[in-house]
């Protein structure tokens, strides 16, 4: 009997493995012999979960993103791993001989049949778009690993973040919260139902885009942005190992003339994240938020670099 989305109960195998079921975000059963060994996920954010949890050398390939010190704030523990992946197909993924396979549900649904084809074991988790949702991801994949107790430790220190956060953030009146856009190179990103919206939340920050009605997925027109006239505007730092202008990004859109009579061009209220916290959907969100709040209130929220949730030892 399988219990929602948790285990049946332990069996010993002959090998003296312990072999259990979990029950995946699409509702498939998985029945794993033992905790796995060679592990390969296909986001940076399932990535970074399970370095959470378990040492580098259970994960066989990371994203190739995730030794970017732009875009990561884990990249001593890729630079650990040699093997880096961006879009694998099915055979490059069964090269690499893992045990599990973690895969985001907005992936290619083909591939999914494909790796099950193949023989590998394959749990598909969601692709969180909300805090509430990374809890649900962590809990998932520490049960596919057999570590259902670090998830919970993953999850409790997440909480503890949060709360320090919100400690600072009442403290705020609420005629001095601040409206911030994400200026995203992912141009219908940030909007009502995005990672970004929910964050802005926690972080006491209103989301411009999402108090003017608009939806992740759509695009927020010249239009909208000069209406909404935001107090600080989020500009990327993406620039993939240096293959990317950003600045010439920058130059494009900060001297759009039809942009200069926003608030946060004329007096230079422009914030550049660590990319690694603001776009982070893995239990490392909670440095995005905190990211957030310092665009917005200053140095109260200041936080090091590479902050990482972790209970793997390493």
């Amino acid at each position: 009997m399988v219990f929602g989305c948790g285990r049946t109960a332990d069996i010993r195998t002959s090998s003296g493995e312990i072999s259990y079921q979990i029950v995946d975000a699409g509702g498939n059963v998985i029945e794993m012999p033992g905790k796995p060994k060679r592990i390969v996920t296909l986001a940076a954010s399932t990535d970074t979960i399970i370095l959470g949890m378990l040492p580098t050398e259970n994960l066989v390939a990371v994203n190739a993103l995730l030794d970017d010190p732009v875009s990561s704030n884990i990249v001593k523990k890729a630079q650990k791993i040699p093997e880096k992946i961006k879009n694998p197909s099915a055979e490059r993924i069964l090269s690499l001989q893992p045990d599990l396979v973690i895969v985001p549900d907005w992936s290619d649904a083909v591939i999914v049949d494909s790796l099950r084809d193949l023989g590998l074991k394959v749990v598909v988790c969601k692709g969180p778009r909300s805090v509430a949702e990374v809890r649900e991801t962590v809990r998932l994949l520490a049960k596919a690993i057999g570590e259902e107790n670090k998830g919970s430790q993953i999850i409790a220190q997440m909480d503890e973040k949060l709360r320090e956060i919100k400690n600072k953030v009442d403290k705020i009146p609420l005629e001095k919260r601040k409206t911030v856009v994400l200026i995203s190179l992912m141009t219908s990103y940030g909007g009502i139902g995005s990672p970004f919206d929910d964050m802005c939340g926690y972080a006491g920050v209103i989301n411009g885009a999402g108090a003017a009605g608009i939806k992740n997925g759509q695009v927020l027109a010249k239009e909208r942005l000069i209406a909404i006239n935001p107090d600080i505007l989020i500009l990327p730092m993406y620039n993939d190992h240096g293959t990317y202008d950003v600045e010439s990004f920058y130059r494009e859109f900060l001297e759009d003339p039809s942009l200069q009579t926003l608030t946060a061009i004329k007096e230079k209220r422009l914030y550049m994240p660590r990319e690694g916290y603001m776009y982070n959907v893995s239990q490392d969100i909670v440095f995005g938020i905190q990211e957030i709040a310092l665009a917005a209130y200053g140095k109260d929220f200041a936080q090091p670099a590479d902050c990482h949730i972790s209970v793997s030892g390493e």
